[in-house]
């Protein structure tokens, strides 16, 4: 038998399912699973905010006998193809046979290139693969690993021979869509982990990734107004870090900026984080999320007074701050910015 218990924290909405801890008896093994598989699976801990049970679950496990092996199927050579089509593969057009899931029988061989068709799916065989059905009825694609011709046949005697690279497209997608993956990723994780209704109900918010020098690689199809000057900001702070008199920019820090005039900001209430990536001491790449905060302080609600005059009353402005530092949350930093100003600091800053 085992219990499990749904914990989330508080002003959170999703839930992390805890198994019982086998080694100890006290309520509190849960309480100390779930901060270890927050932390594994989001990067960090909500300090100082209570933990909710949702709900109870009990799971029984009634072992039975292991089932044997499915005994293995004579070979029947290739079925008769229903018809055939044009298709192209990586040498080019070639004349396929087409085959029908449903009449194909355990035993079947078909070597490729060819099409498998079934009422839900098609199946393309490419060149060099073979596809045999097994005694249930799957599927089970040999690939032939590709032979490299090029690297043999080159001619390295004449260094100064130019070499032109040409760019795999397909590869070239797969990578674009890897990367564009990374930023929809970190706006889940984003509106999973998130307290403010703007971010987890209204998802006013976009993620992105960037080179080591700030240039765009990626984005989610996030909010375009946000996308259009992350750019600009995580250029701005690489060149204010790095400039003469400053810290510079170490592993363990993340920074927070959100002023439109000078940081490559959008408007006020928009907050952009941003996190260099660090391998073997070097920055790879930044990622960023900008956000739309419920009130950052200023003469009205919500931080958007139609009848300001300046910047200054409409709240919080934040050119450059290390939000963490060597790995250690300036809540003191941050919570002094929102607070203390001129025209009243934010009128919510838990939701914050």
């Amino acid at each position: 038998i085992e219990k499990y218990l749904n914990m989330r924290y508080e002003g959170t909405d999703n839930a992390i399912m805890i198994l019982e801890c086998k080694d100890s008896d006290s309520p509190l093994s849960y309480a100390r699973t779930f901060v270890d598989q927050y932390h594994r699976e989001f990067g960090f801990e909500l300090e100082g905010r209570d933990l909710l049970i949702d709900d109870f679950r009990v799971r029984a496990i009634v072992p039975g006998a292991t089932p044997a092996p499915p005994p293995s199927v004579p070979s029947l050579g290739a079925p008769p193809a229903f018809g055939s089509c044009r298709a192209y593969f990586e040498n080019g057009w070639e004349t396929v046979s087409t085959y029908k899931f449903e009449d194909l029988k355990p035993g079947h061989e078909i070597l490729g290139p060819a099409i498998i068709v079934q009422s839900i799916s098609t199946i393309v065989l490419e060149i060099g693969c073979k596809a045999f059905v097994t005694t249930d009825g799957d599927l089970d694609i040999t690939v032939q690993p590709k032979k490299h011709e090029d690297d043999e046949h080159m001619d390295t005697s004449n260094e100064d021979q130019k070499v032109e690279i040409k760019e795999d497209p397909v590869q070239l997608s797969i990578f674009a869509h890897r990367f564009m993956g990374i930023a929809e990723q970190m706006g889940r994780t984003l509106a999973r982990t998130a307290i403010s209704v703007n971010i987890k109900e209204r998802l006013d918010f976009s993620c992105a990734l960037f080179t080591n020098d700030g240039g765009l690689v990626a984005n989610a199809p996030h909010i375009p107004v946000h996308l259009g000057a992350m750019q600009s900001a995580v250029r701005f702070q690489v060149e204010y870090w790095n400039s003469e008199g400053r810290e510079g920019i170490n592993e363990g820090d993340v920074f927070v900026s959100n002023h439109p005039q000078l940081a490559g900001g959008s408007h006020l209430p928009d907050i952009t984080v941003i996190t260099p990536v660090f391998h073997e001491g070097k920055i790879l790449f930044f990622v960023a999320s900008r956000g739309h905060h419920s009130d950052i302080g200023g003469i009205s609600p919500g931080s958007m007074p139609p009848h300001s005059t300046n910047l200054e009353e409409e709240g919080a402005r934040i050119v450059a701050f290390k939000l963490v530092k060597n790995g250690k949350f300036q809540e003191k930093g941050i919570t002094d910015i929102l607070v203390n100003q001129e025209y009243g600091g934010t009128r919510n800053l838990k939701d914050n």
